[in-house]
């Protein structure tokens, strides 16, 4: 399906957690080549965003969620082809050798290192927030190069720093 350019697509991100540690996938593609991110896409035709959160964790890493918890969201708006609309979830998983992914490589990260993991600068407040347990919206403006302008936590109305 092809989205007009600077229409916003729908998207899913899918936090795996076990115990002290996150599944994440180093990614071999841009955007984010190289960077730690959760799994996940874009929503299918007809698919709600958990539908499509427990699609992307099946087809990504070939594990099963027994169940799929609502976060909160990342909206990004750039003046290029790079416009998003994404639903965070959260998973409990168990800790099993990280499969193979055709996305990048699927590696566990201890909570405790996620300070020091290379992800997207939007990342690192969204496991800030799932690791003190608050909802968040973000919206995050970028300029033509994708850098960060202003990113707001907008369910609390705060301005949030743009430390990479």
């Amino acid at each position: 399906m092809t989205v007009a350019p600077g229409l916003k697509k729908a998207a899913v991100l899918c936090v795996l957690c076990h115990a002290d540690a996150f599944l994440l996938l180093q990614r071999l593609k841009p955007p984010h080549q190289g960077l730690f991110t959760p799994v996940g896409g874009k929503l299918d035709p007809y698919e709600s965003p958990q539908q499509a959160a427990f699609r992307e964790v099946q087809e990504e890493t070939g594990l099963q969620a027994l169940e799929m918890v609502w976060r909160g969201m990342l909206v990004e708006t750039a003046p290029v082809d790079y416009n998003w609309i994404s639903f965070v979830f959260e998973a409990h998983i168990e800790r099993v050798p990280p499969p193979a992914c055709s996305e990048g490589t699927l590696v566990w990260v201890e909570k405790a290192e996620m300070a020091v993991v290379p992800t997207p600068l939007t990342d690192h407040f969204i496991y800030e927030y799932l690791l003190a347990n608050r909802p968040f919206h973000f919206d995050v403006t970028y300029d033509a190069a994708l850098r960060p302008l202003v990113m707001r936590e907008e369910l609390q109305g705060l301005s949030l720093p743009l430390i990479s």
